[in-house]
């Protein structure tokens, strides 16, 4: 196999990737260095895969997403024929199982990224052997896997030191026992019980010891655990315990997570930078509080569906001189006050979800947009206020598979129809403020001209 510095002494370019299409003569086979197929309108089959895996021999990484057919048979080819291989991904691609990956755990290539995810059915013990054999993976995508249970995602833990991102969203076999312990009260004795009861579990992963590690997982950055419906606010101190550096964190749709949970995520401090609480109904306003104040470099949170939060949170929120994407989508206790405090507060302000909050008014969306001049994309979809005659004109258009209700209600702003928003609305508060001074009954239209009638 040529070596990069060989090619480039015979004249040869070198080539990076080639995207949704493959090599078109021996020249790119030779050079290739990616194949990247994530287009599944590409007409790309596995077996076109399967036939130039034999002709790239200096392949390094290889994204088959866009391949959804992509089989045993090529994964087991390509273990044989490029030991060199340092990435795949073959996230959605069903037909993959235990025989291919085994396979490559056998050949034992220098992998760094392996995503193996979006309902790939891959068992226990494969998962395990992944963790002990490619100890230097940056990257594992393990989502969705319908089979992944709590003891091999443990060896994940014990033997992935290397890991920048982990991704076990939607696993939905894992419970507390498949994350580390958060050691606490060491040495302290138990106060003595009457006739203590013997420990009985209701299953044999609910019988596992807690996983006590004595490492650290410093170079964590990136860890999706959305939901994860089993895990509670335990599974998470230990997890912020291990994983001291997080940047970004994905909690969506953990639904047993209380305030305690962002308790240990406060932790994290001046290193977490976008983090996701959609869907997380038990957190309250005095959660998040706490978690402003401790990560101060949030650049965005997600907070949709939470409905116990209310103005206060979204104050506390603004506060935050970093913050550049906020998602309020069904928060029904949101008020003009916090839009208000959003527009003086928070002029970093470049992504505002607010839709399905029912008691904002027009006033405090005109308010938002004068104020936020860097105010690139603001969603107010279901908001009865935005269904003013004229706004509609200035929305983004609703997806064609939409219902025709559904449609209606559709407003999303972006670009400069943000910037024509504001135009439009700065206009019919000059036509009121001239009724007003003219004693002239207002009536909102939804033209742009300035006359009164």
């Amino acid at each position: 196999m040529e070596s990069d510095w060989e090619l480039e002494q015979l004249g040869y370019p070198q080539m990076k990737h080639i995207i949704n299409r493959l090599p078109k003569d021996v020249t790119e086979r030779c050079l290739a260095r990616g194949i990247v197929i994530e287009d599944t309108t590409a007409g790309i089959t596995d077996n076109l895969i399967y036939t130039e895996i034999l002709s790239c021999r200096n392949l390094k990484s290889l994204v088959l997403t866009g391949v959804p057919d992509t089989s045993d048979r090529t994964i087991v080819e390509l273990a044989r024929m490029i030991p060199e291989l340092q990435g795949l991904n073959v996230n959605g691609c069903k037909f993959v199982t235990d025989v291919s990956i085994l396979e490559l755990v056998a050949k034992a290539p220098p992998l760094q990224y392996l995503y193996v995810g979006g309902g790939v059915v891959l068992t226990d013990p494969v998962i395990s052997a992944i963790a002990k054999t490619f100890l230097k993976l940056l990257e594992l995508d393990l989502s969705e896997g319908p089979l992944i249970s709590p003891v091999s995602v443990r060896d994940v833990w014990t033997f992935s030191r290397k890991l920048t991102r982990l991704s076990l969203a939607r696993c939905s076999l894992l419970t507390d026992a498949g994350f580390p312990c958060r050691i606490k009260d060491r040495g302290k004795k138990p106060a003595p019980e009457d006739k203590p009861l013997p420990h009985r579990p209701s299953t044999w992963i609910g019988g596992l010891e807690p996983l006590m590690l004595r490492h650290t997982a410093v170079d964590m950055r990136v860890l999706d655990l959305s939901g994860l419906t089993e895990i509670t606010d335990e599974a998470i101190a230990g997890v912020m315990v291990h994983c001291p550096s997080l940047v970004t964190l994905s909690l969506a749709g953990c639904t047993k997570l209380t305030d305690e949970a962002l308790e240990s995520v406060s932790t994290l401090g001046v290193s977490l930078r976008w983090l996701n609480l959609a869907h997380v109904p038990q957190i309250t306003d005095s959660g998040i509080m706490k978690l402003a104040r401790a990560c101060t470099d949030l650049r965005s949170i997600d907070l949709a569906f939470c409905r116990q939060l209310t103005d206060l949170a979204v104050m506390e929120l603004a506060g935050l001189k970093k913050l550049i994407r906020l998602v309020l989508v069904r928060v029904h206790k949101l008020t003009d006050i916090a839009v208000n405090y959003l527009a003086d507060q928070t002029p970093s302000l470049q992504r505002l979800h607010l839709s399905y909050c029912d008691r904002i008014t027009l006033k405090s969306l005109h308010h938002l947009v004068h104020c936020n001049r860097n105010l690139e994309h603001l969603t107010v979809t279901g908001v009865p206020a935005a269904r003013r005659r004229g706004l509609g004109r200035f929305s983004d258009l609703p997806p064609e598979t939409w219902p025709s209700d559904q449609k209606a209600v559709f407003r999303v702003f972006s670009g400069n129809n943000v910037r024509g928003l504001l135009k439009f609305l700065d206009k019919e508060k000059a036509r009121r403020q001239r009724a007003e001074s003219q004693n002239i009954p207002f009536v909102a239209r939804s033209d742009d001209k300035m006359d009164l009638y």
